[in-house]
């Protein structure tokens, strides 16, 4: 029994290793496409000394060579390809140099409530929280969740789903997931609104919350520090302003409520909390 655990131990590092390799490996190998632009030297013949940017059908167009397939070959390989036609032709041993002056075949785009928006090279296996920390990471505006649109090979697109907590809190490495070619990465601006909590708190004001994490009563009384030592627990008044500009009174026990013998009460945009102070 011993035997095979050890057995399957090995496998599974030997199998581990591998995989680490095969993503290391993909991570430093960009493979270019078209709209790249390609900066080529030849030494010896300048009229090949070329910055030349990748059709929309893989090719460039060089002097003496023509029109040479090049999608999906890294930097070495167009150069070893390069040489090769070169070669059979024109020079003997040649020493091409290319460098990739321009990214443009493997780009996401990076929306909604990080620091930069915009679209960014995707060099190698590039993951999700990778391209966030790159577009500036989260601002405090982001919601729960990050979409991402992924083109498919027909055309159609997919989506998914995100948590944010399960991400980045929790750290579920699963949901860290590499990305690929024209993904869209959305983070929705989550819009802050105030609640309002004054009177027998210890700390009364204006309280800045996310419009999906409005708090209930008793998390603003607490967010607002707690009741103070004149507090009415039992006279709590909540005034809101319905969606036709009437204002509604809400009278509230919070002793009840922190018993258990009547439910919180969920708080809305812009309601104002009022704490009434103890008459004994």
């Amino acid at each position: 029994m011993k035997r095979i655990i050890i057995i399957l131990a090995a496998a599974y590092l030997i199998l581990f290793s591998m995989c680490l390799f095969s993503q290391e490996k993909y991570t430093t190998e960009y493979r270019v496409g078209p709209k790249d632009l390609l900066e080529i030297s030849v030494f010896g013949l300048d009229e090949l000394n070329k910055t030349v940017r990748i059709s929309e059908d893989g090719k460039i167009s060089l002097p003496l060579l023509g029109e040479i397939e090049v999608e999906g070959l890294t930097k070495a390989e167009v150069e070893k390809k390069l040489s090769q036609l070169l070669e059979e032709k024109y020079l003997q041993n040649p020493q091409v140099t290319v460098f990739i002056r321009e990214y443009q075949s493997k780009r996401v785009s990076v929306l909604g409530a990080v620091g930069n928006p915009g679209t960014y090279k995707l060099l190698g296996r590039q993951t999700l929280l990778q391209i966030i920390s790159i577009a500036g990471g989260l601002t405090q505006e982001a919601g729960k969740e990050i979409i991402v649109i992924r083109q498919q090979e027909d055309g159609t697109s997919t989506s998914l789903k995100i948590s944010i907590d399960d991400l980045i809190l929790k750290g579920d490495a699963s949901l860290n997931i590499p990305l690929q070619f024209n993904d869209i990465i959305n983070i929705p601006i989550d819009k802050i609104v105030y609640v309002y909590v004054f009177g027998q708190v210890k700390k009364p004001g204006a309280l800045n919350v996310k419009k999906s994490n409005i708090p209930t009563l008793l998390q603003a009384i607490a967010q607002a520090g707690g009741f103070s030592d004149r507090a009415s627990k039992g006279a709590v008044l909540i005034k809101r302003i319905d969606e036709n500009g009437k204002e509604i009174k809400i009278k509230a026990n919070v002793k009840n409520i922190i018993k258990g013998k009547r439910k919180d009460i969920q708080l809305k945009e812009n309601d104002v909390v009022f704490v009434q102070e103890t008459i004994f």
